[in-house]
């Protein structure tokens, strides 16, 4: 039923919401008709009468009336009265607020009066809603190898028999490939050790750190710097007289204390390394390091102050424990007890 305004020729300005119904019943053209000759003005949202299920300006509409209560504010969704199954979705008419499809009694958002909602949004009537576009998805970084996957079967760990006839070369590489425990899922590469071959001086450290994983070098950083110093000051240099390397070969992850299945899996090629290298001496630092060539789990101090013998194949090596200089900087009081151990060292 068309309101009495429009009957004495005074046709006001309609909403996006008036057009639908008026659409719905068939009198959109008659009334675009008698509105053709009136000037338009911005039309305001027209709101519901609460429990009337009509809009004013459109009628009651037997197709797909409106839920009772007011409008919502957004675009959510009401069911429909027909049955249709279709969702009657209301949003505001501000312009530039995007073109949403439309189906049956949906009201497209921001299409301006005078345009088709359906054909605004790219849908025929009583068609089923077209997905909205979405933006370009963002570029996906590769996943490093072997992610997402199960993780490749670790090998057994290597025995002194399987090392026995490896040179420093060969046993290098086999270091850098091994795969005998957990910690060679988390590496960025294995440290193996560097230094003179011809070595006075055998250091053992315990493990690397985020720096020597980078890097592939043991002994670098602060850390590093302090054993240089340490060592310049009994004389002693890391490339001509010293050879530098660690029990576990892997950096655990968040450098935690090494397993013992780890310290048992790397143990060998250390052996190895010591089989080659024929150091006239071995200075240890740390409580891993010496509790692993030592074959004891005392304490580091009860272990320091005193030469140890390391029993090989060729005899005895002589063996002084310390403190790890890790330990040192954040321990600097203990920095004189090193420098004994340092003396006992250079004194065999």
């Amino acid at each position: 039923m068309v309101d009495a305004t429009a009957m004495a020729g005074k046709v006001p300005a309609l909403n996006p919401l008036q057009r639908a119904w008026l659409r719905e019943i068939g009198m959109e053209k008659v009334w675009l008709r008698q509105d053709a000759s009136q000037p338009r003005s911005p039309a305001a949202p027209v709101p519901a009468r609460a429990g009337s299920g009509a809009v004013d300006g459109a009628g009651d509409s037997a197709a797909g009336g409106v839920q009772d209560g007011p409008l919502p504010k957004t675009g959510a969704s009401a069911d429909a009265d027909s049955g249709a199954g279709a969702d009657a979705a209301v949003a505001g008419d501000t312009p530039g607020a995007g073109h949403a499809a439309v189906t049956g009694d949906t009201v497209a958002r921001g299409v301006p009066i005078g345009v088709d909602a359906a054909t605004a949004g790219g849908v025929k009537p009583g068609a089923a809603s077209a997905p909205q576009a979405r933006p370009p998805a963002r570029p996906v970084k590769p996943a490093p190898a072997g992610a997402g996957s199960e993780p490749a079967p670790l090998q057994p760990p290597p025995t002194a028999e399987s090392l026995a006839m490896l040179d420093m070369a060969s046993l290098r590489e086999r270091v850098l490939e091994c795969t005998a425990c957990g910690l060679c899922r988390g590496r960025r590469q294995a440290v193996f050790g560097m230094g003179a071959e011809q070595a006075r001086w055998l250091v053992v450290g315990e493990a690397p750190g985020e720096q020597e994983d980078r890097q592939g070098l043991p002994f670098v950083g602060r850390s590093g710097q302090l054993l240089d110093a340490m060592l310049a000051a009994v004389g002693m240099g890391r490339d001509r007289d010293v050879y530098i390397a660690n029990v576990i070969k892997c950096r655990p992850p968040g450098n935690r204390n090494p397993k013992p299945e780890e310290i048992a899996a790397c143990r060998p090629y250390l052996m190895r390394q010591i089989a080659l290298l024929k150091p006239q001496r071995i200075l240890v630092l740390g409580r891993f390091a010496a509790q692993t060539l030592l074959e004891t789990d005392a304490a580091i101090g009860s272990l320091r102050g005193r030469v140890h013998a390391l029993k090989t194949d060729a005899g005895e090596i002589p063996m002084v424990v310390s403190y790890h200089p890790a330990y040192l900087l954040r321990s600097p009081g203990e920095k004189a007890r090193a420098w004994q151990d340092l003396r006992l060292a250079a004194s065999l």
